[in-house]
């Protein structure tokens, strides 16, 4: 296939893998393959060889890997492409332009996720983006399926399931059955998997072919089986990214969490065994790397790339398998990945494959070696950005590995009506809340640093903190926040006191003092030198951010990035001895610190890591909440000396 290495630059890549090596300052390659990507799509994303935009699985696959580089970065602009892509499409009362419900295919679900990720934030009519989803959601309802209940991937391709269609529609079935707390859909996302390992499983290989036809009746099904005749990498792709994503939706104690987490332990070995060795990257058709006309393939490589990155880095996965990945990576960077008249570009992604179909896709080796391939393509770009963020995640989780950090919601418990559900939930801090009142984002900062997140919601005992290293307590409520309050008693200071004696790290959060129990929660401040004051600091009117402006200067213990955050209506502090003064500014004490025995003490008068100025969508962005939030977090998970 002369083809197939146009995208080659040998000079050009040898360049570009130096200067990456040599560049350690240079941002982060997950960044800069979404900037070449905005700047090849700046207000739409269209796909291939189209005239305009459309609801697609690519636009999906796109704003997911947009979204985890947004989360990963703070940067705002990732944000609002997501938005503003979506607003395109979105219409006010949950309809979706060039979305037909009728053609039940299951690409149409991806995008979803995008959909949810806006629904549970504050954002203007957060409705428009559940009934959108909710309409998505509505098409699996009337999905065909097959007699043993698994989904066809398309209503063109009777009796069929495809393992394309396992990451087109699980990931967003199992999102949106946590999101909307239903949870016998977890049931039917697991049968999806089942019959996937049962009818496209090779016992000889472990690999898995493209798809089956129940009915036997296409010709290009296996008269036996039903199975199609190859193993096409992209296609095991989808399914290896479906299996690692699905399962960050799945609860805990859902009876088939274990067998999909088996699922994943199953394919990483097989994964393994046909990497190509020299490269690193897999080939199109995987079980025949060295038959002619075969080649190195980019959304594939891209795809078990992330998986097993991934899939190391929840646990799911032997750290053996991080070796994989890397290679994998590297070559990701070595073979497909080249700057071009001083752009970025990502090479070597064939364009398609199929079965059936007019002009008929019969399966065979010779057909995935007709297909295209194309520079750029989203197919590839996506999973290199995803496999990207999970390399740079590897690249610092150690710290956090075998740490648990705790949120308290028993002093600070306030809760609301569900915007989503019409139930009663915790707001205020919490890790889970993705609107501007949660600790979602910062929660997921001490995630990637491989730390564990949770929510302590009892009193502070040593029962109740076996296992946590870091403790954060916010904002105490008052009775005007919670009909009945729970406020700091001495057995709570005795038991945290001897807790941090013993190797725990502290965090206490004040607000200001309309806002917070602030006389209680002094009893457990001053435990350790400190006292929020009863006044209030950087009182800020209106847009005028510069009032709330705090410097962070170079050389102080905590924060070795950001030199300056917005904290606004802050409670300052006074201190003695063990605490000392961290971050002063204007004749205020800021923050402080204090060593105590074995443990460590953070204390400042404001919870101001919360999303709605630590997610770059409100405050400019000289205001570097987003990197002083990781620099805390980095800082908190160095002081833990619990045993």
């Amino acid at each position: 296939m002369s083809l197939r290495r146009f995208f080659l630059s040998g000079l050009l890549i040898s360049s570009f893998a130096a200067q990456a090596q040599t560049a350690p300052a240079a941002r982060p390659m997950s960044q800069r393959m979404t900037d070449a990507f905005i700047s090849w799509h700046p207000d739409s994303i269209v796909i291939g060889n189209r005239k305009t935009a459309r609801w697609d699985y690519e636009q999906g696959l796109m704003l997911k890997a947009m979204q985890r580089v947004w989360e990963r970065t703070g940067d705002a602009r990732y944000f609002t492409y997501i938005q503003k892509d979506l607003e395109q499409f979105v219409q006010p009362d949950g309809s979706i332009r060039t979305y037909k419900l009728e053609d039940y295919n299951l690409d149409n679900l991806t995008t979803g996720h995008a959909l949810l990720l806006l629904s549970q934030m504050s954002v203007q009519n957060p409705e428009k983006y559940q009934k959108a989803a909710q309409l998505l959601r509505k098409q699996l309802d009337g999905q065909p399926r097959t007699e043993a209940g698994g989904f066809w991937h398309k209503k063109v391709y009777p009796n069929q399931m495809w393992l394309d269609g396992l990451y087109m529609a699980e990931p967003f079935y199992a999102e949106y059955s946590q999101v909307f707390q239903q949870p016998a859909g977890f049931d039917d996302v697991a049968k999806q998997f089942a019959l996937i390992e049962k009818n496209l499983v090779d016992s000889k290989t472990g690999l898995l072919y493209h798809g089956y036809d129940e009915s036997r009746e296409q010709k290009w099904a296996n008269k036996t089986t039903g199975q199609s005749p190859n193993f096409w990498d992209r296609g095991m792709g989808w399914y290896a990214m479906a299996l690692v994503d699905v399962l960050d939706y799945f609860p805990k104690n859902h009876p088939q969490r274990a067998q999909l987490i088996k699922d994943v332990q199953r394919l990483a070995p097989v994964l393994a065994k046909y990497q190509d060795a020299k490269t690193g990257t897999w080939s199109l058709v995987v079980d025949q790397a060295t038959r002619k006309g075969n080649y190195a393939e980019a959304s594939g490589s891209s795809m078990f790339v992330y998986m097993l990155a991934k899939g190391v880095r929840m646990g799911y996965l032997d750290k053996k398998y991080s070796d994989v990945a890397r290679k994998g990576y590297d070559g990701l960077l070595k073979e497909f990945v080249a700057t071009e008249n001083g752009a970025l570009a990502f090479n070597g992604t064939v364009s398609v494959g199929g079965l059936g179909g007019n002009p008929y896709r019969d399966g065979s080796y010779e057909y995935y070696l007709t297909e295209p391939l194309r520079k750029n393509d989203l197919k590839g770009v996506g999973p290199f950005i995803l496999a990207s963020v999970e390399m740079e995640i590897a690249a610092e989780s150690g710290l956090g590995k075998g740490k648990t950090v705790g949120i308290d919601t028993y002093f600070n418990h306030e809760s609301r009506k569900s915007n989503i559900t019409g139930q009663p939930e915790p707001f205020h801090y919490t890790w889970e809340d993705r609107m501007h009142s949660g600790f979602w984002l910062w929660g997921n900062q001490f995630r990637e640093l491989g730390a564990n997140t949770v929510s302590v919601p009892t009193a502070p005992t040593a029962a109740s903190l076996k296992g946590v290293d870091v403790y954060i307590i916010v904002d105490p409520d008052t009775k005007k926040e919670t009909a009945s309050p729970n406020f700091v008693k001495p057995a709570d200071v005795q038991a945290l006191t001897a807790w941090v004696k013993a190797g725990g790290t502290l965090v206490l959060m004040a607000n200001d003092t309309s806002n917070c129990e602030i006389p209680r929660f002094n009893t457990l401040a001053q435990a350790f030198g400190m006292k929020f004051r009863d006044v209030n600091v950087n009182m800020v009117k209106g847009s005028q951010f510069e009032q709330g402006k705090v410097e962070l200067p170079a050389g102080n213990a905590v924060f070795k990035h950001a030199r300056a955050a917005y904290i606004k209506e802050l409670a300052p502090l006074e201190i003695k001895a063990p605490a000392t003064a961290l971050i002063s500014q204007g004749g205020q004490i800021i923050m402080a610190t204090a060593k105590v025995g074995k443990g460590t003490v953070f204390a400042v008068g404001d919870p101001w890591l919360y999303n709605e100025y630590n997610d770059g969508r409100k405050i400019p962005a000289v205001y570097e909440n987003f990197s002083a939030g990781k620099d805390l977090a980095t800082w908190l998970l160095q002081q833990s000396a619990r045993k």
